[in-house]
């Protein structure tokens, strides 16, 4: 088995596990569905900027909650903000 072989069957069994352990869903799929020879990196792209806004958000929201006075619209805001991120780009919704 060549090398590329190896990776495609390593990529396969990690998104298999993904899915298995609900990581990943149907959203995922149709994500992976946009990717075409025009833009063979769009997958890799949105998914990297899914985890930059992510790290972003989740920084924003451990700042509002080591306020001394913790503004609880503004923390539902953010945690509704990353909800729906995550469930529109990877995650199944909780």
């Amino acid at each position: 088995m060549d090398v590329v072989s190896q990776l495609q069957r390593q990529f396969l069994d990690f998104t298999t596990s993904l899915y298995r352990e609900r990581f990943l869903d149907d959203h995922f799929v149709q994500l992976q569905k946009l990717q075409d020879e025009s833009n063979p990196d769009f997958v890799i792209e949105v998914v990297s900027l899914f985890f930059e806004d992510s790290e972003k958000l989740l920084n924003n929201l451990a700042t509002a909650l080591q306020q001394h006075i913790v503004d609880y619209k503004q923390v539902d805001a953010l945690v509704h903000q990353f909800k729906g991120s995550s469930s529109r780009m990877l995650a199944c919704p909780a």
